[in-house]
């Protein structure tokens, strides 16, 4: 045998196989068949292993199990990003002339998709209100096909009654999705409320260390052959290395998402009774508009809420209010252990209250929230300036 055909195919060697605490990382696009007849079987879509690297590899499949069954799923896929799931299941469920009905509140990159995406292949979506219940009747069309939930919403944390939009669209045959990343499976289960495929960013707590992005789906037994068969479509599958990410932030959720929810609760007590502060916005204050509808389909709080100001102050105010702080990053997304803070004022096709309001969105980390609490008042004090 010659040296470049040894260098390819060296001695079999049997290497002891180490017992770690996570399971091995396998990357790979070329996967070898053991025999001929599995590779037919394969080409005839029977064969039960993996096929190629796009075929959900070792350590995707090992992160499907563990969140489906932390949701209690009959099938989930896991997505490079959380709108790659968010789309990838949208467009798993609807076809040209079907409607779609999207929450007001729901996370911005979600409703663009539906207009630039699904509109441009003749799907019509529409509005629901932020607050929707069973007045989602009045919405409906003969071609609905599918309404997406985000309870909260992760900017304006209005709050809709789940159960009673998901018993219409049963009744009516129209898939229900819900974003659950705010609450997580710990904290909501979807499914029991009727849902038909609840959204992860696992981006956010799932992962919980602000270095990776990723997005899960999952399905009950009714849609789970639709989920899987687009996936298998399109292959959006995830790396080997995020998903051994996430399994480690898996491992560490529930433990993490108390803490994130005590010292929440602490610090927006703490803004609620200071005197510029207007309004806090989180659900599991009794406060909030919809806190009976939390308090009955809720186990927990995150750490995301956000306030407004008894006073719209101008950019240059705000932003000596927030360059001051020392303990929040200036940053997009939420759920790691640092906390972070934005600003906004939230465009929504249903006027409400918080209609062309200044909100301060505050992602609480894993700091001790009195250092968090002290940070703000010095930021708020330079308000006064």
């Amino acid at each position: 045998m010659r040296p470049s055909t040894r260098l390819i195919h060296p001695p079999q060697q049997t290497v002891p196989q180490a017992r770690t605490v996570n399971p091995p990382i396998q990357r790979g696009s070329t996967v070898l068949f053991d025999n001929h007849s599995d590779f037919l079987l394969a080409g005839r879509g029977e064969f039960g292993g993996i096929t190629y690297g796009t075929d959900r590899l070792p350590q995707q499949r090992i992160l499907e199990d563990a969140l489906r069954n932390l949701e209690k799923a009959a099938l989930t896929r896991v997505f490079p990003s959380g709108i790659s799931a968010i789309g990838e299941t949208l467009m798993a469920f609807v076809r040209s002339g079907d409607h779609v009905l999207v929450c007001d509140n729901a996370y911005g990159p979600t409703t663009r998709f539906c207009h630039d995406v699904l509109g441009k292949f003749g799907v019509r979506c529409d509005a629901l209100p932020p607050d929707a219940g069973a007045n989602v009747t009045d919405f409906l069309r003969p071609e609905t096909r599918l309404i997406f939930l985000e309870s909260p919403g992760s900017i304006t944390f209005e709050i809709q009654d789940i159960p009673a939009i998901t018993a219409v669209a049963r009744r009516r045959g129209i898939v229900t999705v819900l974003d659950n990343t705010w609450a997580t499976p710990l904290f909501l289960d979807p499914f029991a409320l009727g849902v038909d495929v609840s959204i992860q960013s696992v981006t956010k707590y799932i992962c919980g260390h602000s270095d990776l992005l990723m997005g899960s789906a999952s399905a009950t037994a009714d849609h789970a052959e639709t989920l899987a068969k687009f996936y298998a479509c399109r292959e959006i599958y995830a790396s080997p290395e995020d998903c051994q990410l996430a399994l480690r932030g898996l491992r560490t959720l529930t433990v993490r998402m108390r803490e994130h929810e005590a010292s929440a609760l602490t610090v927006a007590r703490a803004l609620a009774e200071h005197p510029l502060v207007d309004t806090v916005l989180h659900p599991a204050l009794p406060s909030h508009p919809q806190h009976a509808l939390w308090k009955r389909d809720f186990s927990g709080s995150s750490g995301l809420f956000a306030f407004t100001l008894k006073t719209e102050h101008p950019d240059s105010a705000m932003s000596r209010f927030i360059d001051s702080l020392e303990l929040f990053g200036i940053g997009y997304s939420w759920g790691g252990f640092a906390s972070l803070v934005t600003t906004g004022r939230p465009e929504r096709r249903f006027a409400g209250p918080l209609h062309g309001r200044t909100l301060v969105r505050l992602n609480i980390g894993l700091e001790d929230p009195q250092d968090l609490v002290d940070d703000l008042r010095q930021g708020l004090s330079r308000l006064a300036d």
